[in-house]
């Protein structure tokens, strides 16, 4: 059974940072195309970044370009988001997903139907 789970939310100051690591389990890491995803309140969940298997890879939301860098490690069973000058339009709750990929791709994904699995979230609060 695969699980997915986030961690490392928190409140921080606007300008500040803060690195959301995500765990997948269950079935090889390597085969995983991965994504970030947010929520605020009342709205739509949307997508943040991706990255693919792996890990050359990458694409970007226009609103956190240039600020978010997606990452991943194979050999730890873990993907990244490194969230820097985090603005309060940054606050959600941030949620990891996991994409089966059983053959080589350069492929990322940005749909959230794309997505197999999902994490629970971990709450993001950026302050004025």
């Amino acid at each position: 059974q695969v699980q997915v789970v986030e961690s490392g939310g928190g409140l921080v100051q606007a300008g500040g940072s803060l690195r959301l690591s995500c765990a997948a389990s269950g079935r090889s890491f390597s085969n995983f195309a991965m994504g970030w995803f947010r929520e605020a309140p009342g709205k739509e969940r949307t997508f943040v970044a991706a990255i693919n298997r792996s890990g050359a890879s990458t694409a970007y939301a226009d609103s956190v370009k240039g600020r978010f860098t997606i990452s991943r490690d194979n050999a730890a069973n873990m993907a990244y988001l490194q969230m820097n000058s985090l603005k309060p339009e940054d606050t959600a709750v941030y949620y990891c997903a996991a994409k089966t990929v059983n053959y080589w791709s350069r492929n990322y994904y940005v749909e959230k139907d794309d997505y197999d699995y999902w994490g629970r979230g971990t709450q993001v609060t950026v302050s004025s």
